[in-house]
């Protein structure tokens, strides 16, 4: 069984003795949470598609606004969890944590859980992945692959993305071991021998396998148990992690959905009002705005389900340190159905949204699109090198300056190539992805 003592340890990734820096003024995760705020991805994030791409009037959530929402509720949930913690594991006081830290690392972990997304959200997801499968340009680096390389790039997942931008050393986090466990929800590779589909943690992987050693090695300082052949159980702080993110972006969503006109507000008030419960009081909605009845049944709303997560953590914190709990927080809370009601709706009325649609066709076009030219041009100029044309020299002249073009030969790692041509697109904003696949295809000219 996993032992508190040991997940919520304070080495940081990268220190050669897994030793603590000294702050007098910050906690090591208060630290973690700082280093995140000014880093270039989650500054990225201000311009990635949460659900409605692009929005061009009413406002809406982008990803960095949902980012911090998570993290706010996040917040909440360990903070909670920790008095329970502290309470019920007086030894764990000895060690000098505290409830407020402990509520630092889920805040922390929240704040970064979508920092792997690409462009489009989920559409760019899917599109990468299409493009490796489907699309000849991306099929031909299948046969200078292993199968577990190349089962990262037919399944591309924005939760190994992440976890490999917050340990890469270009963007220098060097987070704890305890906010980077909390951040995998998946503690998987993608090639496994067997996955057990009853446990939520094996749905979706989360980390690429080169960076199988990384998470090993944070796996093995903070005590984390396996539960299979590269599988592990996840910390027990990502199940707040995830409950945090399925409270806002089921709340969130709908009241962006209202805000949008694609769901009326009667509709809105008949689904938040079973969670508020005897909360819920029409008279209050009279004389004020739509726009302040949503604000307080949001509020509400989460903060209710915040109560019901925290409660189910309590009842499951046993079964998680023992890895015989593993199913998200918000499927087993008394507002459970009324949450699934939220995402059924959600489905038919918001994601599958005629404008919610059309912008994610455009995202299948713009990722596909630049994929297809960058690689051609990489692939030309490692393997077909009586292909490599004018055209090509081109195109790789637009790759960051720290890509990694030279020494090619024999020493040459395609994994390596195409999956840095994958951070670089997938770090890319919407707008920017727009722009440079607009350019690159003659479509409009640098400064149009």
């Amino acid at each position: 069984m996993m032992k508190w003592e040991k997940l919520l340890s304070r080495g940081r990734f990268g220190d050669v003795a897994s030793k603590a820096t000294n702050s007098s003024t910050r906690s090591e995760f208060e630290i973690d949470y700082d280093r995140i705020i000014f880093s270039a991805p989650f500054r990225n994030l201000q311009d990635k598609t949460q659900v409605f791409p692009l929005p061009d009037n009413a406002f809406v959530h982008t990803r960095l606004t949902h980012s911090l929402e998570v993290s706010s509720v996040g917040r909440s949930l360990g903070k909670e969890a920790g008095n329970y913690l502290l309470e019920k594991y007086p030894k764990l006081q000895e060690t000098g944590i505290t409830a407020y830290e402990i509520g630092a690392i889920v805040a922390a972990a929240s704040l970064t859980h979508d920092i792997g997304n690409p462009p489009f959200g989920h559409a760019g997801e899917e599109a990468i992945s299409d493009f490796f499968k489907h699309n000849a340009s991306g099929q031909v680096w299948q046969k200078h692959l292993r199968e577990d390389q190349w089962s990262d790039l037919c399944n591309f997942e924005g939760n190994a993305q992440g976890f490999r931008m917050l340990v890469s050393k270009d963007n220098g986090l060097k987070l704890t071991y305890a906010t980077l466990a909390a951040f995998t929800k998946y503690p998987r590779p993608s090639h496994i021998p067997h996955r057990d589909i009853a446990r939520k943690s094996q749905k979706k992987f989360g980390f690429f396998i080169n960076q199988f050693a990384d998470f090993e090695r944070m796996a093995k300082f903070l005590g984390m148990d396996k539960n299979g052949t590269d599988c592990w159980c996840r910390h027990p702080l990502a199940f707040l992690v995830e409950a945090a993110d399925d409270i806002c972006y089921s709340i969130i969503d709908l009241e962006d959905g209202c805000t949008t006109g694609l769901v009326s507000f009667e509709e809105t008030v008949e689904l938040l009002a079973p969670i508020l419960k005897d909360r819920f009081d029409p008279e209050k909605l009279k004389g004020r705005t739509m726009t302040q009845n949503l604000g307080a049944l949001r509020a509400l709303a989460i903060g209710q389900l915040i109560q019901e997560s925290v409660e189910a953590f309590r009842a499951n914190e046993e079964g998680m340190r023992k890895g015989t709990f593993d199913k998200a927080l918000t499927d087993v809370i008394p507002s459970a159905k009324a949450l699934g009601k939220i995402t059924d709706l959600s489905v038919q009325k918001i994601y599958r949204s005629q404008v919610v649609l059309e912008k994610e066709a455009a995202g299948f076009q713009v990722i596909e699109g630049l994929l297809a030219v960058f690689s051609s041009a990489i692939y030309n100029k490692c393997y077909e090198p009586e292909q490599f044309s004018g055209k090509d020299k081109s195109i790789l002249r637009l790759l960051p300056e720290d890509f990694p073009l030279n020494g090619w030969g024999e020493e040459v790692n395609p994994y390596g190539l195409i999956r840095s041509l994958i951070d670089y697109i997938s770090g890319m904003t919407d707008k920017y992805a727009l722009s440079l696949y607009r350019r690159v295809n003659g479509i409009s000219f640098p400064g149009n």
